[in-house]
């Protein structure tokens, strides 16, 4: 027990530190991103928070099978380092003891990354795409301040005094935008309203930002002619109705629904997700010998081609999962030779490891 909970220890403080700082990374690219829809007026500022919370599982799910192989690979090298584990070996410690030391972490993350994965990942992705789409239908402004120059809306350029707080509303309005005439001849408009907001056609969707109290400036580029136009309400459509994101698509279906359905974009998601977990074990299994490295070398002499062997993994079962949802690779065949393969490979080395010496 002593020697299980120190190496048990070992591992998960590695993993730990190198997940911790590839979540960081990939979260920081990420929320850079959404960051910049929110600066264009994409989304607004104050859903970046939750949008971020709920990609936490996908993100885990790719992120602590790597963590753990290289948790395993850098704590055991660190091992081999110290010449610790040729101490361990030398008091009757055999190499499969250490697997099986190993394993019982393997099947805590395995079950961490089992419930991202099958549960956690599709529910999050849901909840995002639906809050994304019911920003996309709420009004374009939202996200304007009050005295600042904005972009919104196919490109159009904002400026108002006041924002209501729900965003609804909004004063002294300024409005530039690029558009065409009829006989497509390019022209710059200028509109000023006392008043402005947000309407939606009950019959075709579009929806409509209604000024009052204003007038519109339309001025050819090239001419010196300028048209002015005073009105008590005008419309400006904002978008035309859009059609709605498709919430049956399978990265959105419950693991329940991937079961019963018959479609291959469904059948590679159920693959996808079982497979999870899975790799895991096969990860385990491939970075015990490879771990294995010599006091002269360092414990990084090995990083590198592992850090290949996973990519490697990872891009075939992708690649797997995309050849079964276009229908050329069969359902019945699926991921799994891929996981045999691997499988067969941490075997070998497993085996080979053994005969050459767990501490030689």
């Amino acid at each position: 027990m002593i020697i299980f909970r120190y190496l048990a220890r070992e591992i998960l403080l590695t993993m730990s530190a190198v997940a911790g700082v590839l979540l960081l990374v990939i979260m920081g690219s990420r929320f850079i991103r959404y960051f910049s829809n929110a600066a264009e007026g994409d989304i607004p500022a104050s859903i970046l928070g939750s949008l971020m919370m709920y990609h936490l599982p996908g993100f885990l799910e790719l992120i602590l099978p790597l963590s753990f192989f290289l948790g395993i690979m850098l704590a055991y090298g660190q091992l081999y380092l110290n010449s610790e584990i040729t101490v361990l070996v030398a008091c009757g410690t055999s190499p499969n003891r250490l697997l099986t030391v190993s394993l019982v972490p393997a099947a805590l993350v395995a079950v961490l990354v089992g419930v991202c994965s099958l549960w956690l990942t599709p529910a999050s992705a849901l909840h995002n795409e639906l809050m994304l789409e019911e920003q996309r239908s709420k009004i374009d402004f939202s996200s304007l301040a009050p005295g600042r120059f904005q972009e919104f809306g196919s490109g159009r350029i904002a400026y108002a005094t006041e924002v209501a707080e729900d965003g609804r509303r909004l004063s002294e309005v300024f409005i530039s935008e690029r558009q065409k005439r009829s006989d497509g001849t390019p022209e710059s408009a200028v509109t000023r309203a006392e008043l402005g907001y947000q309407v939606t056609d009950g019959e075709t969707g579009s929806r409509y930002l209604v000024l009052e109290n204003g007038e519109r400036y339309s001025v050819e580029a090239g001419t010196a002619e300028a048209e002015r136009l005073e009105f008590g309400t005008y419309a400006v459509r904002l978008a035309r109705a859009s059609e709605t994101v498709e919430m049956d698509a399978a990265e959105f279906l419950n693991t329940g629904e991937l079961f019963n359905s018959e479609d291959n974009e469904a059948r590679a998601q159920l693959q996808w997700r079982l497979g999870a977990p899975l790799m895991v074990f096969v990860l385990t299994l491939l970075a015990m010998p490879l771990s294995k490295v010599n006091p002269r070398q360092g414990r990084f002499a090995k990083l590198l081609p592992a850090i290949f062997l996973y990519v490697a993994y990872l891009s075939l079962l992708l690649a797997a999962m995309d050849a079964i949802g276009s229908g050329s690779l069969p359902a019945a065949v699926g991921m799994w030779p891929i996981h045999g393969v691997f499988l067969l490979l941490g075997l070998l080395l497993a085996y080979h490891s053994q005969r050459k010496g767990m501490s030689g």
